[in-house]
């Protein structure tokens, strides 16, 4: 370590935190990756499934909704399993399943199996977030933690933007070896987890401690700046679901990633449906269907940066969000597929920069020990919208024939969602007024 390093906390440097950022992050993207390609491949898959095993919208919809439910399930069993084993355990042993469970999907033949498959697929691949955040934890300072989140979830457009081109390139293969476009598309995109599985539980590094790629001064000046951070943390109470869902404070934040999230998924699950209406190729739509997040992870990275530079968040998440409420409305008053496709990206642009500025409202909100139970208690309620959205989408395509009436249902929830944003920000507001107000009594009192 060279005294020129920029020190972060104890004798842990920049160069330190780089060195470990550049060895494992890459990786970990990966997998994040893969995994959102896994969860939402369906999407693609039902341009020829849906057909050929005779699903309506509602029956698509409630499959790759119903994914939620069992990620809702096993969420907290999981969460338990990483404590008790350790995150490298864990990360391969969900990769494993939910990579395997993935390339089941290609031996469906039914709406009940599609059900079975979905829900225990959400099942296996429950614990892979908090897994991840976990193993972070041994790794990065507090400081850090932010930004090494911010790049995890860069995971998320990415894997739309590799995935949506590869599963339309892989559905052309209908008829190879006897087997459907649809059929490939879920072997080849769920093995190769499968094999990485191995890849994880025999050379990810588990702790700092036990790696070889830090010299022994900086894994113990490392290691001790971790523990030094947890152990500040062993006094944190548990945080339970019913004082979630009972404390106005964590209602109005579940509320608020609610509807972000049904925005994320309802588009995700449905884009490439959306696409199709159009008249487009397989092929055609799997390249389309990157542009919006091609553009919104341009979006995100400005959006979060003017946020960063002005110190302002409630605002620029409640516009995020309201550019969400306004893509999702657009797209239903235009035939063109172009001004589909900008309005679309919009959408997307709002999802994932209000996404990635909420954490920072969120953990501003909360304070004391049980900011981080009530975080947790906020991700696993708000993301069952991953079963509202798709459902609803796909049972309002049935009941009026298109793809207006869910759309415009979705755009709702970011709309309230923003609502609430700004309701979160009035009331800190007023607190602070208040606050100062008592301040500045006390002040005069002590001068008289």
């Amino acid at each position: 370590m060279t005294s020129s390093s920029t020190k972060v906390g104890g004798d842990v440097s920049e160069q330190v935190i780089r060195k470990v950022f550049l060895r494992i992050m890459p990786y970990i993207i990966l997998l994040y990756i893969l995994c959102f390609i896994n969860r939402v491949n369906v999407s693609f898959a039902s341009l020829t499934m849906s057909e050929d095993l005779g699903f309506s919208a509602s029956v698509y919809g409630f499959g790759a909704g119903i994914f939620f439910i069992g990620f809702f399930i096993f969420e907290l069993p999981s969460n338990l399993l990483l404590q008790k084993f350790g995150a490298r355990i864990n990360i391969a042993r969900i990769q494993l399943a939910w990579g395997l469970l993935s390339a089941g999907m290609a031996f469906v033949s039914s709406d009940t199996g599609f059900y079975w498959m979905r829900f225990l697929l959400g099942f296996a691949e429950a614990g892979f977030f908090p897994g991840i955040i976990l193993y972070m934890t041994y790794w990065f300072p507090r400081a850090y933690r932010a930004r090494v989140i911010g790049s995890f979830l860069l995971g998320i457009p990415l894997a739309n933007i590799i995935g949506s081109p590869l599963s339309g390139l892989v559905l052309s293969m209908n008829g190879v070896l006897g087997m459907k476009g649809w059929q490939w598309l879920f072997l080849m995109e769920g093995l190769p987890t499968v094999i990485l599985a191995f890849v994880t539980f025999r050379f990810l590094p588990d702790r700092p401690e036990k790696c070889t790629f830090l010299s022994e001064s900086e894994r113990v000046a490392l290691s001790a700046k971790i523990a030094e951070e947890n152990s500040q943390l062993k006094q944190a109470r548990h945080f339970s679901l019913w004082e979630g869902i009972s404390n106005w404070r964590v209602l109005a934040l579940t509320t608020v990633y609610f509807g972000i999230t049904m925005g994320l998924y309802g588009v995700a699950f449905w884009l490439p449906q959306i696409m199709k209406s159009f008249g487009f190729s397989n092929m055609a739509i799997g390249f389309l269907n990157a542009v919006p997040y091609v553009v919104a992870t341009v979006g995100m990275l400005i959006w979060v940066r003017v946020s960063d530079r002005s110190n302002e968040r409630i605002w620029s998440s409640a516009l995020a969000c309201f550019l969400t409420f306004a893509g999702l409305s657009l797209s239903t008053q235009t035939s063109s597929p172009v001004l589909a496709l900008v309005a679309m990206a919009m959408a997307v642009t709002g999802i994932l920069s209000s996404m990635a500025l909420f954490w920072t409202i969120s953990t501003a909100f909360l304070s004391g020990t049980a900011a981080a139970g009530a975080i947790a208690v906020i991700s696993s309620l708000a993301n069952l919208s991953g079963f509202v959205g798709p459902y609803m989408m796909g049972w309002l395509k049935d009941l009026t024939g298109s793809f207006s009436g869910g759309l415009l249902g979705l755009a709702l929830f970011p709309l309230i969602a923003g609502l609430v944003v700004l309701a979160i920000g009035t009331d800190a507001l007023i607190k602070h007024a208040l606050q100062q107000k008592q301040e500045d009594v006390h002040r005069e009192q002590l001068l008289h």
